[in-house]
């Protein structure tokens, strides 16, 4: 069983990032434990902060990616890039220099947009960081998942069964990619 964080980049309540991170954790395999970690309560990372008493939500945040064995993120595309709130929760966990909690665990990321290219800018920019944090990052399927608005019924369960049968697939490769690259 490989335990996965899973960061959502919106805070949004009626978000539909939030709704796929669900919608991933309803399909996962038995292989496979989804569960969302909350970032929304994280101060914004100083390092001025960082020696000494740290903020605690920072040190609770640290001690709960910690034992995961791999990360997802789903995230939209804001300007072209990641949205603050995920960038700010991957700097506190790379931090204190050389005391990563990501560091060796294996990723993927779904980013999910209403429009078109489904947040392809937010979902390369992020594996660039992923690179820097040594993720190894699920390489294909690449999952960009645009026209999200029409994806979820109001109960926001996914109804599009192409879209299903994908990120399957996409959980299946991602479990196989976990079992490859984990530390343990």
């Amino acid at each position: 069983m490989a335990n996965v964080a899973v960061l959502v980049g919106s805070l949004r309540k009626e978000s539909l990032n939030r709704k796929m991170a669900h919608a991933l954790a309803g399909l996962a395999a038995p292989g496979l434990k989804l569960e969302i970690v909350e970032i929304g309560d994280l101060p914004l990372y100083n390092e001025d902060l960082d020696k000494g008493d740290v903020p605690a939500q920072w040190q609770a945040f640290r001690d709960r990616i910690r034992p995961f064995d791999a990360v997802l993120f789903v995230t939209p595309e804001y300007n072209r890039s990641v949205p603050g709130v995920l960038k700010n929760a991957i700097d506190v966990g790379s931090r204190p220099y050389g005391k990563s909690v990501w560091s060796g665990k294996p990723a993927a990321v779904v980013s999910v947009s209403p429009g078109a290219i489904g947040g392809f800018g937010a979902n390369h920019h992020l594996r660039q960081s992923l690179v820097f944090l040594d993720m190894p990052a699920l390489q294909q399927p690449e999952a960009y998942i645009g026209g999200a608005a029409k994806l979820f019924d109001d109960k926001g369960s996914l109804t599009n069964d192409g879209t299903r049968d994908f990120l399957k697939t996409f959980l299946q490769k991602f479990e196989a990619w976990i079992g490859r690259n984990s530390a343990k």
